[in-house]
Parts: C-alpha cells; sequence; structure tokens
C-alpha cells in the first residue's frame, strides 16, 4: 500500500480501475448476449438436423424391410409353381403307366398343366422384381 500514498496517483489509479471495471461489464454482456446467441442457433440448427436425419433414415429401414419381405412372400409362389409341375408329370407317369394307349391325349393335358403352372411362378416372380426395384 506504499504505492496509494500519494493522492494523486491513487486518484489516478481509482479512475483506471473504474474504467477497467465498465469495459470489463461490457465486454462481459456483449460476448455473453453473442454467446446465448450461437447457443441458441446451434441448438435450434442440431434439433432441425438430428430430426430430419431420424426420420429419413428410420423411413427408410421400414420401407427397405418392407420392400424385402414383400419380395419374399412373393417369391413363396415359386415353390408353389415347382410343386405343381412335379405333380403335373407326376400325374403323367402315373396315367401313362395305367393306359398306354392314351399317351397323346394324357401329354397334352401334361404340356397345358406345366404351362399353367409355369405361368403362375413367372407372375409371382415378376411381382416379388417389381416390389425389389420399382417401388
Amino acid at each position: 500500500m506504499a504505492y496509494l500514498q500519494s493522492t494523486r496517483l491513487s486518484n489516478q489509479m481509482f479512475r483506471y480501475m473504474a474504467y477497467g471495471r465498465n469495459l470489463a461489464r461490457t465486454m462481459n454482456s456483449s460476448n455473453q448476449t453473442m454467446n446465448n446467441n450461437l447457443l441458441n442457433e446451434n441448438q435450434t440448427i442440431s434439433t432441425m438436423q438430428t430430426r430430419s436425419i431420424q426420420t429419413s433414415v428410420v423411413r427408410k429401414d421400414i420401407d427397405s424391410a418392407a420392400k424385402f419381405i414383400g419380395a419374399g412372400a412373393a417369391t413363396v409362389g415359386v415353390a408353389g409353381s415347382g410343386a405343381g409341375i412335379g405333380s403335373v408329370f407326376g400325374g403323367l407317369v402315373v396315367g401313362y403307366a395305367r393306359n398306354p394307349s392314351l399317351k397323346q391325349q394324357l401329354f397334352s393335358y401334361a404340356i397345358l398343366g406345366f404351362a399353367l403352372s409355369e405361368a403362375m411362378g413367372l407372375f409371382c416372380l415378376m411381382m416379388a422384381f417389381l416390389l425389389l426395384f420399382a417401388f
């Protein structure tokens, strides 16, 4: 406190301290206002980004899952077509073994059954590909 013995020096020092306090208050309040504005902007932007990311990703996952489930369900019909074709030609062999004289008529019915069964399998496969690649 030896430096405060002079009145002139002490008055000058108190004046500088007052200026420093006022300047510090002004800087602190302007920085705090600016920080609050930036914080509010960043929170708003991050909230908007988070919401857009969550909704788009979740929706895309659900759509993709529904697409694959639908395509898998449509493909089950191809297995039915294979079973139908096997049944048709199994019936042809049994019919030919029982009555060989009806060979021509049985074969034409077998080809008709094969074509109808194969067409249904192809329709199922076509629907599966439509679900996968068109939607």
